[in-house]
């Protein structure tokens, strides 16, 4: 009998440090970044590198959710009300999901936070669409030069802000306002 348990300690220790391991190393190819306005938003969310692959229609298939960046998926904290692109947004924690498509994509906030970005037996997004609480739409806009990182950055100032996410010659935008 001890000698079962011992083998199924065992087992669990190494499955334990196998997990551990594993998103050490995920995250050392995809760099967390936070990007922060203030108090009233912060987005957590990782880098991947492009690494000379096709990214848009390849790596991340066009019309399918994506998790929008790599390993957890993207989180953004309201502290305060916004309007996200028009949509009123109540505080609180939220994942961002995209389904990126050839002229426009499609920005989603979920009110389920803290999963991994896609399932571990399937690979494809963790994302629950009964529980998204805004979707809207926003164009692609094209650039010559290349962004070899996934970058997610908030701009402007006087809480008119826009979303900006870039990758590879691909950039999309969301207008928020920060609700007083």
């Amino acid at each position: 009998m001890r000698i079962l348990i011992a083998i199924i300690g065992g087992v669990v220790g190494l499955l334990a440090i196998s997990v551990i391991v594993f998103f050490q190393y995920t995250k050392s190819h995809s760099p967390a970044e936070l990007v922060k306005y203030d108090d009233s938003i912060t987005i957590k969310y990782f880098k991947p590198f492009k690494k000379g692959r096709e990214i848009f229609g390849g790596l991340v298939p066009y019309n399918e959710v994506w998790r929008t960046g790599a390993n957890w998926a993207t989180t953004i904290h309201l502290t305060k009300n916004i309007l996200f692109k028009g949509k009123e947004v109540p505080a609180g924690i939220y994942t961002i999901w995209t389904v990126p498509g050839k002229e426009s994509w499609q920005v989603i906030l979920n009110e389920e936070a803290g999963q991994w970005g896609i399932g571990f037996l399937d690979g494809k997004p963790n994302h629950d669409p009964k529980r998204d609480v805004v979707k809207v739409e926003t164009p692609v806009m094209h650039s010559e030069k290349s962004v070899e990182q996934f970058t997610i950055t908030l701009e402007g100032r006087d809480d008119e802000l826009e979303m900006v996410m870039i990758w590879d010659k691909t950039l999309i935008s969301v207008p928020i306002m920060v609700q007083k």
